[in-house]
Order: C-alpha cells, then structure tokens, then sequence
C-alpha cells in the first residue's frame, strides 16, 4: 500500500496548539474516493500528523489512484476546517479555498518519494 507526505511550514513554537487542532478535527466524511461517474478510484487507509519545529507533516496511506486523492480531500469539509484554523500558524500563505488552488498546493506541498517498502511476513500478535 502506497504512503504520500504532505509538508506544510508552520511558525515554530506552536507544537501544542496544532496537536490539538489537527486532535479535535472533524473525521474525513468518507474514505472512498470516486470518479465523475461514482465508480471507486481510490480509497484514504489511514493518515497521521507530524509536527516538529517549523514543520509538520501529513502521512497518507492509500491505495488507487492518487491524482483523485486531492480532488477527493479539497471536497471533504473536514479538510475545510482545519485548513481554515491552521492560517495563523502557517509561515507561507497559500489559497486553498478553490479546487484549483487546494490541488496547486497538494502539487508543491508533497514530499518526493524516495524509497517504500511492505513487509510480507506474518506478524505475531504483540
């Protein structure tokens, strides 16, 4: 299963306030991910928030298509609202209010991947 990350630059100093903004956001209205037509392209497995300094970042574990993922996300109110509330900590303006303007920043904010990897052996109970 395939992971993406998005980066954002954040005023450093203000760790606590993001974790409890991006800890009391609103859950995703769906994981399935479809097409004009309403067939199933892709589907959001998970996510997790980093933030560390200046920096946070979002994991996204997905599977299919991943082009659909931000037209998926910048529908998602959810994404709306933290996008609305993380403003003031952010140290680069950005427009994500328009479908255009949330998937330019999808575009450049998105960490290059370097290396994945799935383990294949049986995990024993922990």
């Amino acid at each position: 299963m395939p992971y993406a990350m998005i980066t954002f630059r954040v005023r450093p100093g203000h760790e606590e306030e993001l974790t409890e903004l991006f800890g009391n956001s609103p859950p995703l209205e769906t994981p399935v991910v479809t097409d004009e037509h309403g067939e199933e392209t892709a589907r959001l497995l998970g996510t997790g928030v980093f933030v560390k300094d200046d920096v946070l970042v979002r994991l996204i574990h997905y599977q299919g298509d991943f082009a659909g993922i931000a037209r998926h996300l910048a529908s998602q109110r959810h994404v709306h609202t933290i996008e609305k509330d993380i403003v003031p900590f952010l140290a680069d303006a950005r427009d994500t209010g328009t479908p255009d303007g949330f998937a330019a920043f999808f575009r450049d904010a998105m960490m290059r991947c370097v290396t994945q990897s799935e383990s294949r052996a049986q995990t024993s109970p922990l």
